[in-house]
């Protein structure tokens, strides 16, 4: 899978099968359902689930904490379009060669 059709799965009813808990994070957070996204980022360790979770918390417009796990996440704070940086994140988890 790359990302054009990660993003076409967003016309759907369910993440992707196959997909990374992030990536499921990821794909609730895109349909509107933070608060789910949010919580399965919580239950994941690491520097990609802190790299989630400073988007989920930058999303949210909570720059303090979303700056938190950028350190957490050994990422700089991003400043750029929200969109741009969850095609980022979404490419950077999917799978080497999708």
């Amino acid at each position: 899978m790359d990302i054009t059709a990660f993003e076409r799965s967003l016309a759907g009813t369910a993440p992707p099968a196959g997909a990374s808990s992030l990536l499921e994070a990821l794909w609730h957070e895109r349909r509107g359902d933070w608060d789910r996204a949010h919580t399965i980022a919580q239950d994941v360790e690491g520097a990609d689930a802190a790299w989630v979770h400073a988007y989920l918390h930058r999303r949210e417009g909570d720059e303090s904490n979303a700056a938190y796990w950028y350190r957490q996440a050994g990422k700089p704070i991003a400043r750029g379009a929200l969109d741009d940086e969850w095609r980022a994140i979404v490419s950077a988890l999917l799978p080497p060669g999708a």
